[in-house]
């Protein structure tokens, strides 16, 4: 049952990642942006060549879509393999997974289809902005933050985790 709740969850985080991004796509024209709260949150539509905070953007080589695809999908299968074998997690590193894996899939969706990721959440203070981000950025670091919970949650109770 586990196992059902947490691909339930990631399948979850794909869908709400995709609808978000198909809001933007279809409501937005490239670069638009609406403020939501003035000097520090805006909704935006960009676009991202690159992985996460925008690095190999600025990379003009032709290998760099598939190279990217192909890391990414292996980084999903082996979530997907962490994930089967749910019953040795406990519940921070089963949910963190599960988000990461949702994250994952969204992310590897959109470099298979347009070869980059759209990114809508913009915070910042004064000139000041953070990188723009989707919901599976959102989810994959949620994810990672419960992990660190786990371990250190581990390390406290003196608990070998393999």
């Amino acid at each position: 049952m586990r196992r059902v709740i947490a691909f339930l969850i990631a399948f979850g985080v794909f869908g709400l990642d995709r609808w978000t991004k198909w809001i933007i796509q279809t409501r937005f024209s490239a670069y638009d942006t609406k403020t939501v709260i003035p000097g520090f949150f805006n909704i935006v539509r960009s676009e991202n060549p690159g992985v996460a905070f925008g690095m190999f953007a600025d990379s003009s080589s032709v290998s760099r879509t598939p190279i990217l695809i192909g890391v990414s999908i292996a980084a999903v299968i082996l979530l997907a393999v962490m994930l089967w074998r749910i019953d040795r997690l406990d519940g921070f590193s089963a949910a963190g997974l599960s988000l990461i894996f949702g994250g994952a899939i969204g992310n590897v969706f959109d470099r298979v289809r347009p070869g980059k990721c759209d990114g809508l959440l913009d915070f910042y203070t004064g000139s000041y902005h953070w990188y723009t981000f989707n919901i599976a950025d959102a989810s994959i670091c949620t994810g990672a933050g419960l992990l660190i919970l786990s371990m250190l949650k581990s390390h406290k109770h003196g608990e070998a985790r393999a």
